[in-house]
């Protein structure tokens, strides 16, 4: 007999169905037990009356508990007027068993699943799975999906095509550092995991494939603090042939028609989105990422905006410059002068996407002329050598017809935790890190026997 799922049975009164799922709450009125049965559709309640059963089917009755995972054949029966239950999408029916199979049964869970928010983290990290059956989690995935979904059919019906760039890579640090992986076959040289795409989309650029896009996985070996993850996604997105005005208008449209797809409960302050300068930022709010909603106590109110005209470096510290975003930014055109003489007053153009405080997206238009390049290399006070060994593939791909293009990369995971109002991006990834790196689940970091070492040629000091 084929499975039926638990959302189709309220059309299939009269009909008999095999369900398939876990035991939600269990309840015993006398001789009758009632359980809620969910699986990934949804939940419906399910009668058990030891005369409707076969006789390992009774005995079987006895043992179910929350969480068990069982398999039950039974006939859909309408509820009568004063039982229906106007709370539970299955509220007009209920299934009267046949048979029941127990496929496994589970020990008493360490946590109610029921709504697992106001549970210590760190044990809903250890037993994520378990946390991913509560109605909460489980609608942030499904909310993920639909965000990805999205993101995917937009940009398909706008031309873009998805590519997938290495995650094996070539160490050329961009401004965080960067988790390093060892070759075995070539002693002493190792990879790297991308920070980002940044230098690949780049390069599909030159290779004239002109409109970019994938749901990429970047990984940086940063400090952990607040709301970051060693490894994250972004919607990672290139353009060719366009102006930074191209890039903003794609994007903006792109995430007001991503509201009312996914989130139609939700309102946007303001349309278009209001554009603020670097500078002005700084001045009224006091930062570069202003929270501009009207009502902070809404849950439904997204308030987007622009920041636009960042700086293109910044002091680093030690007497010299670095890049504000990264060296790829090409600078605004009406302060190219301004490199040669004060490159602390230009402009990069460089563009962030703002949400409710939140920094969303970043983006710029790119360099792609070897000349302008490698002054920024430069500037950046690299050496010709160093620049040669880190980027001198990008700067020979420049010398090859490279067109003008820009693009941005939203961050997938926070979009996510505003739309779905959760206060970090753990609660919107299946399987997160501690705020401290740390995958509590599966116990990694962890050692490693000193045989691989010895094969990726690594010795710990």
């Amino acid at each position: 007999m084929q499975r039926t799922m638990i959302r189709e049975t309220t059309g299939m009164v009269g009909q008999e169905v095999l369900v398939k799922g876990w035991v939600h709450v269990r309840r015993d009125m006398s001789k009758l037990a009632f359980i809620d049965m969910r699986d990934g559709s949804g939940i419906a309640q399910v009668v058990f009356v030891p005369a409707e059963l076969d006789d390992n089917s009774k005995e079987r009755m006895k043992e179910l508990r929350p969480e068990f995972c069982i398999s039950v054949r039974g006939v859909v029966n309408a509820r009568g007027a004063k039982q229906v239950n106007p709370d539970m999408e299955t509220g007009t029916i209920e299934i009267l068993a046949k048979e029941l199979v127990i496929l496994n049964p589970s020990k008493t869970p360490p946590f109610e699943l029921e709504d697992t928010a106001k549970i210590n983290e760190e044990l809903r990290l250890k037993y994520r799975y378990l946390d991913l059956r509560s109605k909460r989690m489980r609608n942030n995935l499904i909310l993920r999906d639909k965000v990805t979904t999205f993101f995917r059919d937009f940009l398909h019906k706008e031309g873009f095509h998805e590519i997938e760039t290495p995650i094996l890579t070539k160490g050329t640090p961009e401004g965080s550092r960067e988790y390093l992986v060892p070759s075995r076959l070539h002693a002493g040289m190792f990879y790297v995991l991308p920070q980002s795409p940044q230098q690949f989309k780049q390069l599909s650029m030159v290779g004239g494939l002109e409109r970019y896009f994938q749901i990429a996985r970047c990984f940086r070996d940063e400090d952990q603090r607040g709301d970051r993850q060693p490894e994250f996604t972004q919607l990672d997105l290139e353009m060719s042939f366009v102006t930074q005005e191209d890039v903003l208008e794609l994007n903006e449209r792109m995430f007001i028609e991503l509201v009312k797809t996914v989130s139609p409960e939700k309102h946007i302050t303001q349309t278009p989105f209001p554009r603020i300068s670097y500078a002005d930022a700084m001045t009224k709010y006091g930062n570069d990422k202003p929270d501009l909603r009207k009502d902070k106590n809404d849950p439904n109110e997204l308030a987007f905006c622009w920041i636009v005209d960042f700086p293109m470096f910044e002091d680093d510290g030690e007497g010299g410059v670095q890049a504000a975003h990264h060296p790829f930014c090409m600078p605004n055109p009406d302060d190219i002068a301004l490199l040669d003489t004060d490159p602390m007053k230009v402009r990069a153009s460089s563009y962030d996407l703002v949400l409710n405080g939140y920094e969303l997206s970043s983006g710029s238009i790119r360099i792609h002329q070897r000349e302008l390049q490698n002054k920024i290399f430069q500037l950046l006070g690299l050496p010709d050598d160093l620049i040669q060994a880190r980027f001198g593939h990008m700067l020979e791909a420049f010398e090859y017809g490279a067109p003008p293009h820009g693009g941005m990369a939203p961050g997938i995971d926070r979009v996510v935790m505003i739309l779905a109002n959760e206060p970090n991006i753990r609660e919107v990834i299946p399987f997160p890190k501690t705020g401290d790196a740390r995958d509590l689940l599966m116990g990694a970091p962890s050692e490693i026997e000193q045989k691989r070492l010895d094969e990726a040629h690594i010795k710990i000091k």
